[in-house]
Formats: C-alpha cells, structure tokens, sequence
C-alpha cells in the first residue's frame, strides 16, 4: 500500500509556501510602488554624490572607493555607501537605471529582514500566547506597509540617500542575526553576522550607533528578562558590538567631526535653538507616520524663535518622550516600540545639522515602530476583522507611493513642489531657480534668486547662482559684482571663485581670471572641470607647458573627460607635439564620438602632418556631425587646395561665407584664389 509523501517541515514555524508567498507579496508590491522611478534623474546631493565624485569612476580595486570618498558630501565618511556608487558607475555609467534598482533591492532586502525581525518577535517566548497565532499575517502587514508607505520615498527614489536605506538594512539584520543566534543550537555564526552587519552599517551612516543600544533593550526586553541578565549571559557580544563603535568614531573624526561643518556641535548651530526644533520635527514625523500629507522633499534649515511656536508641537512630544520613559519601566514591549522611535532618531535630533532642521530621510526606520503600534492596536480592536483592512491601507499607501514618486520625475516639478508646501523656504527657492536656469528660464530663476535673497540676505549660493544667471542674460559686469558678494561672505566658496574666473575671461581680464581658478582649485583641488578651464585660460595666455599641467591634473581626476583630451590636443599641437595631440584628439572621440571640433581638429593636424585624404575624411566626419561649422568647411577648403581640387575648394569657402558672411578669412582665401594670375 503507498502511502502519502510527507510534506516539508515548516521554515522556522512557517511554511515554505508562506514564506515563499511573503518575499512575493513584499517584492512585488515594493516594485509596483516604484516601478516609475527608475527613469527618475539625479538630483540634488547626487550631483556632488555621483556625478562630480572621482572616486566612483574605478571599482578596482575597491580601498579607492572605500578610503577615497568626496569630504563634504553626502558619502563622506560613509565609504560603504561610496563603494556601492562605485558598482554602479562600473555597471551603468551615470545612466540612473542601476542606481534606481539598486535602491530598490535595497529597501526589498529592509522589507523582508524587518518581516523576519516582526515575525519572530510575535512567535517568540513574550509575544506568543498573545500574537502567535496570526504572527505570519501581522509580520507581513507590518513588512508590507512599511515597505509601501510614501514616507520611504526620499530613501529609494532619491539616489544618495541610499546611505539612510542601506544603514537601515543593515541596522535590521544586526537585530535579525542576534534573534537567530539566540533561537540557534548553533548561535556563534549568528552572532558573527550580527556583529559584522553592525560593522558595515558603522561604515554607512552615523545613525547605526544605536544599533547596540537596540539590541541590548531588545534582548532585555524580549529575551534575557533584563539588563543585568542580558549583560550576563552575552556581554562578549556586547563588547564586539560597541567595539563597532571604533571606526564609527575613525570615520567621523575623518569628516572633521562636522561632516564638512554640516553637522556637530560647531556647526554654527545653536544646540537650545536646535533642540526646540526638534520639538517640532518630532511631532511632524510621528503625525507624517499615520497621516504621509504633506511630504516636503526640503524643510530647509528653520529655527524656533519663540516658546510660543513650540508650544503645539510640545502636546505631542512631550507627552511621548513620558510615555515611552514610563513603558520602559512598565510596559517594556510599549517602551521598545516608543524606544525604538525615538533612539533612532536620536543622532540626529540631539546633534545639531546646519543644512537640515528636518528631513523625512530620517524616519526610513522609525517608521517601523509606528507601523507596528498601528497594526497591532487594529488587531487588538478587531482581531482578524482588520486583515482586509491592512489589504486596502497597503494598496492606498502604494497608490500614494507611486503618486509622491511623480515629484521627483524633474528638478523643476521637485523645486516647485517643495516650494508650493515650503514659501518660506530660502534653500528651496534658491533650488527652485537653479532648474528654471537649467531649463533656460532665466527670468524665472532670477525671480527665484531674489525671493530668497528677500528670505537670506546673506546666501552666498544664491548671490553665485544669480551671477550666473545674468551672466547668461549678457550682464556679465553685474554678475562679476554678485560673485565678489558671494566671495566676501563666504571666502571658501570655490564655486563661486570659478565662475567668477570664467566671467573675467569673458571680460579679457585673463590674468585675475587665472587667479581665480587657481584660488578656486586651492579650495577643491579636486575639481577635473576648473583644471580643464585653468588649462584654456593658461593656454590662451601663452603659458602652453603649465596649461597642459593642468589638463592632465583634470584627466587624472577624470581620465572620461572628453574636452579635456580636446583641449589638451589643442594645446599640444600649438606646441609642436603632433604625434601626442593626434592620440588626445582620438582619446575624445572615441569618449564622445560626435565632437565635431575634435573631428575638424583631428582633420587639420593629419593634414598638416601629411595625411591628408585621412584628414579630409576626419573633416567631413565633422561636417557631416554638424552641417553649418564654418571652421571644418575652412578646413576642407584648405585641404583641397593642397590637393590642387581649386573648384571643391571655392565652394568650401563660399559655404562658409553663407554660414559666416563677416567671415573674413574665407572672404580673403576666395580672394586670393580667384585673382588673375
């Protein structure tokens, strides 16, 4: 008689069918909430983050983008995060889609680590006879909805602030592994993996020194009963976890301890002003939690400057910082759900951040402390009743996922945005008239600048960014002037220092313009473009050895960096060092294929070093890129004449006369051509 195969053993108390089912459910929600923001493009800190980092540019070997990450940016001092920007230049280039999927697997992997973290936390020894039952069903509502609320927008749609995402992951399995090691026969690889993810989340983002403090109130909590048996029964975890602390603390002291005077307590932030901000900032987060209208991708650096404004805020703060006080000692699951809220929150509501009194950012994981008070308290109301209720909050939450994700498609729907819910907001509007410049809105961005100025009168970014506005308006006198504003607020601006130098070469001022650079490249040496523009400034002033120097300053910053083979092919063949400018101009081609300068220049120099059918072909390409170039016409002119094709050559030149008719030159070769002889 056969008898019937026996089923799979469940996975740790669940089904392989129901875990199968949750890493689907979880997965696939999180892709259909953000299916739309893999096209959506770098913005903001991304700039600096991404596009502008050198460090990036080689995966190989790997300590270059560990030990090499931009000081002053969002990955400084955070090499790991750094080191993933890496893996994905190396696979996309600054094409966003693999930033996007990353980010995306990213808080996939969050998701299913926190449905492991809830699930057995319910099923566990405290929580069992109360939730066990329904702990799969909880754990994935719990997983789901967090994974899908709009409040996780900033932390996957926005590039950079993958450090928050990727902290938050490893922050999760830090508490994941020590579950595991606990319920283990065999808990010394579970605790290796704890205290490792400890380590790399160390290396991420500063928020992950609290990761041992959540662990220990975890253990005391759900665990070992209390602090002195938890400290008994595994303090040589404890000590491997605070020694995490070790490099947290080496890589905040190689930011300054100010992350570039960003963040700390010399930041130029009063810490009371700040403090009594946070009062406000909490109180948002906890009300942004259960109601996610409005979301505000910037609140810009606002202070309190009364006890009055506090005062609304503080009804619901206070109240909480007293309650999860008071669940600590009576309640502890309470107190760990509050704990959990407000520790993480911590770092960045105790140490004060210049650039950011509050950023939605910060809430990637203590939103999960909310979520769970909100599924739980519904199944304590309505037991099993509330399963298809928490089926119609995720799809909501997704649908409004999906919605915020919309914001992000521009920086000018972004700015607009922000400054529709945020008219106060100087660093918004000044954000604001930075896309309208880049979509050639010049009047608009001026109008932008002025209003923030009217907010900030002392905004030096906004003076630079104005210059370069009227600098494109043809009010080049004008800009020089809001440069030199900048400049004197704020002597360290190099940005400002650059621009500057580019509108005194606009001006023939080509000395101080080379100051300029010089000054603005003392300040950020690690700038490709202002040793490419250097270059050309150097060049056009005779100074051909020093400006090849720092041409190849910018191509060992960049070595993709078409213009700069470009020029310095220019440079070298001024300087006689044919052979050298031939494979610089071949270099830029082959990085950007459709140069037509590169092409006509290319054309010129194999002429001139007696390739000349090679050189007309490399002319033509350029023509053919770029029909109405009036130089590679003259260029085709000349060729044709050394090769006695008179006729080909007079329709060059009259080409380029119709394209030029002031053309000078051209008007005199015809001229020339055309006299009796």
């Amino acid at each position: 008689m056969k008898t019937k195969a026996a089923t799979k053993p469940p996975i740790d108390g669940l089904s392989r069918k129901q875990a199968l089912g949750a890493v689907a459910l979880i997965s696939l929600g999180v892709l259909a909430a953000y299916h739309n923001c893999f096209g959506v493009p770098f913005i903001y800190d991304d700039q600096l983050a991404i596009v502008e980092n050198p460090s990036i540019r080689r995966l190989w070997p790997p300590l270059g983008a560990l030990l090499s990450e931009p000081a002053g940016t969002t990955v400084g001092g955070r090499p790991l995060a750094n080191l993933t920007l890496a893996v994905n230049y190396a696979v996309s280039g600054n094409g966003v889609w693999s930033y996007h999927a990353l980010n995306v697997l990213i808080h996939i992997l969050s998701g299913l680590t926190l449905f492991g973290v809830a699930r057995r936390t319910l099923s566990g020894p405290v929580l069992r006879e109360r939730f066990g039952r329904d702990s799969a069903v909880l754990s994935l509502a719990i997983a789901l909805l967090w994974s899908l609320h709009p409040l996780q927008t900033e932390c996957v749609t926005y590039v950079v602030q993958r450090v928050e995402s990727l902290m938050g992951l490893f922050y999760l399995l830090t508490l994941y592994c020590f579950i595991r090691s606990v319920e283990s026969p065999r808990p010394a690889r579970w605790l290796v993996g704890s205290v490792a993810a400890c380590l790399l989340g160390m290396a991420t983002k500063e928020v992950m020194a609290t990761a041992p403090i959540i662990v220990l109130l975890y253990d005391r909590t759900f665990v070992a009963g209390s602090f002195r048996g938890a400290w008994r029964k595994r303090r040589s975890l404890y000590v491997a976890l605070g020694s995490t602390w070790v490099l947290l603390a080496c890589l905040v002291a190689s930011t300054g301890w100010s992350r570039g005077n960003s963040a700390g307590f010399n930041a130029g932030v009063s810490p009371i002003v700040y403090w009594l901000t946070q009062v406000e900032a909490v109180a948002r987060y906890a009300g942004l939690s259960f109601w996610p209208r409005p979301l505000v991708f910037d609140y810009g650096p606002f202070r309190v400057r009364s006890l009055f404004e506090v005062a609304p805020y503080a009804l619901v703060t206070l109240p909480l910082l007293a309650a999860v006080a008071a669940a600590l000692v009576w309640r502890p699951v309470l107190g760990f759900v509050g704990a959990w809220f407000l520790v993480i929150l911590a770092p960045s509501s105790v140490i004060p951040v210049a650039t950011q009194s509050m950023a939605e950012h910060r809430m990637y994981l203590p939103l999960a402390a909310a979520i769970v008070a909100g599924v739980l308290g519904l199944h304590a109301l309505a037991g099993r009743r509330a399963w298809p209720a928490f089926a119609a909050i995720a799809l909501l939450l997704g649908f409004l996922t999906t919605d915020r994700n919309k914001v992000f498609a521009s920086d000018l729907s972004l700015w607009d945005d922000t400054v529709a819910k945020r008219p106060d907001n100087a660093n918004a509007r000044c954000d604001l008239g930075l896309a309208y410049f880049n979509a050639g809105r010049f009047p608009e961005a001026i109008g932008q600048y002025k209003a923030a100025l009217e907010l900030q009168p002392a905004y030096p970014a906004v003076y630079n960014n104005l210059g370069n506005a009227l600098g494109h308006t043809g009010h080049t006198s004008e800009a020089i002037g809001l440069y030199e504003t900048a400049i004197r607020i704020e002597p360290g601006f190099a940005a400002a220092h650059y621009n500057l130098a580019k509108a005194l070469v606009r001006t023939g001022k080509s000395a101080e313009a080379i100051a300029q650079f010089q000054e603005a490249l003392r300040i950020r040496p690690d700038y490709p473009e202002g040793h490419s523009d250097l270059g050309e400034a150097l060049s056009g002033a005779g100074r051909l050895p020093e400006a090849i120097g720092e041409f190849e300053a910018a191509l060992r910053l960049r070595p993709d960096y078409a213009r700069a083979h470009f020029y310095l092919g220019n440079t070298l063949a001024e300087s006689g060092r044919f052979p050298d400018a031939i494979a610089n101009y071949e270099e830029a081609l082959r990085i950007e294929p459709d140069m037509a300068e590169a092409n006509n220049n290319l054309g010129i120099i194999l002429c001139r070093t007696g390739h000349i059918p090679e050189g007309i072909k490399q002319i033509e390409t350029a023509i053919r890129e770029q029909p109405d170039f009036a130089m590679a016409h003259f260029s085709r002119g000349m060729a044709l004449l050394q090769t006695g094709r008179r006729d080909e050559a007079i329709a060059e030149y009259e080409k380029v006369l119709a394209i030029e008719p002031g053309n000078a030159p051209a008007r005199k070769m015809l001229e020339m051509i055309r006299a009796p002889r």
